[in-house]
């Protein structure tokens, strides 16, 4: 008795063991991919959109057989929407995580938080919807999956100087990496192809109350607003122009794009205009069956543009991750470098000498609440 007593304890010792060592290998085995964002605060349209957009890819992959055989692990970090989030979650997420990967972020200046962190640990980054060129400039290892700001700036700048017929355009420029870089190239081209840039007016993200920008804008009567910034203060800043007696058109960047342009501004943003990686309209095969995926997982939801610039760069990380035949940084580091004519929904992507994904922008504009697909802008 006291045999056999011992020995069922010994085997359920020897069991237990076996089950903790598969748990750690079955862990160990799968791909840890690092998502930070803002799933919470003012930025959350952006992070929740990405977010979906990373888990569609990461279902359909892992439905696949995952990546080189193995599952892939999504990790995603809330970043609140404030500024030194992004470093912090990236941390934990390179050291504690251990992650192979990294997705994000959307504003520029999160990207810029974490990259140096990430290049520091030979960890691929692959920002989402940061289009400030710094992004990229911090080092080898940092990429993005969508345009860059001197491209959108000057897609924007022809659309107002020939698709609008505007000769006198004034600028809010919001203060920030992105809105800066985004104005700074508006206002080269825009006045390259003979307009003029009648005042520049600055605010922060934040800001309610844009009255005396707009105030000393009305008195110089321009034919276009442009305001660089982020879509709760793009919804705010129509409102109060619409107040004031502004009928002109107003137009903006991909900072626009969220449901929630629309829901703050309501009538105020109809006719508005802005730039974007993608319109969930577009007729093209791949772009349809993504919507209708989109759509199916997440409670019948249109997905916007950084729903859909997620989704490629997690499908780009498999790709180059396939074709590295690891997930070693410096491996999969040099694949992404060398991705060609990548199809994704938002287009065809190459990797240019700066890691920035050469590709079209689209404008939109808002019509009786929903956006509409203006025109294609090839690079």
């Amino acid at each position: 008795m006291k045999f056999a007593s011992l020995s069922l304890t010994t085997f359920a010792a020897v069991t237990l063991s076996l089950a903790a060592l598969t748990s750690c290998t079955r862990k160990q085995d799968t791909i840890k991919v690092g998502h930070f964002a803002s799933l919470t605060g003012k930025e959350a349209a952006f992070g929740l959109a990405s977010s979906k957009g990373i888990r569609l890819a990461v279902e359909e992959l892992n439905a696949a057989g995952g990546i080189l055989g193995r599952p892939v692990e999504y990790l995603v970090e809330d970043i609140q929407s404030k500024q030194g989030e992004s470093a912090t979650v990236v941390k934990k997420l390179l050291s504690r995580d251990k992650v192979v990967a990294i997705l994000g972020g959307n504003p520029s200046t999160n990207s810029l938080e974490a990259a140096p962190l990430c290049q520091n640990a030979k960890i691929p980054m692959m920002a989402i919807s940061s289009t400030n060129p710094k992004v990229t400039e911090v080092g080898d290892y940092i990429f993005r999956i969508c345009f860059i700001d001197p491209f959108q700036g000057a897609v924007l700048a022809k659309f107002a100087h020939e698709n609008l017929k505007s000769r006198r355009l004034a600028l809010l420029t919001s203060v920030t990496p992105y809105g800066i870089g985004l104005s700074n190239v508006l206002r080269q081209r825009f006045t390259a192809l003979g307009g003029q840039i009648v005042l520049e007016q600055k605010y922060a993200e934040g800001d309610k109350d844009f009255k005396a920008q707009l105030t000393a804008l009305r008195a110089l009567k321009p034919d276009v607003i442009a305001a660089t910034g982020y879509y709760t203060e793009a919804a705010l800043i129509c409102l109060q122009a619409r107040a004031l007696g502004f009928e002109i058109p107003i137009i903006g960047g991909d900072g626009w794009e969220a449901p929630q342009l629309a829901e703050l501004g309501g009538k105020a943003v109809e006719g508005t205009f802005y730039s974007t990686h993608y319109a969930a309209t577009n007729v093209a095969p791949e772009v349809q069956s993504f919507v209708k995926k989109y759509r199916a997982r997440w409670d019948n939801e249109t997905p916007e543009g950084v729903a859909a610039l997620a989704y490629d760069a997690m499908k780009l990380y498999a790709d180059a991750m396939t074709r590295a035949g690891t997930t070693d940084g410096p491996k999969v580091r040099a694949a992404l470098a060398a991705t060609k004519d990548f199809p994704g929904i938002t287009g065809r992507t190459t990797m240019d000498a700066q890691r920035n994904s050469s590709k079209p922008a689209i404008i939109l504009t808002v019509k009786n609440g929903r956006t509409e697909f203006v025109t294609a802008v090839a690079p």
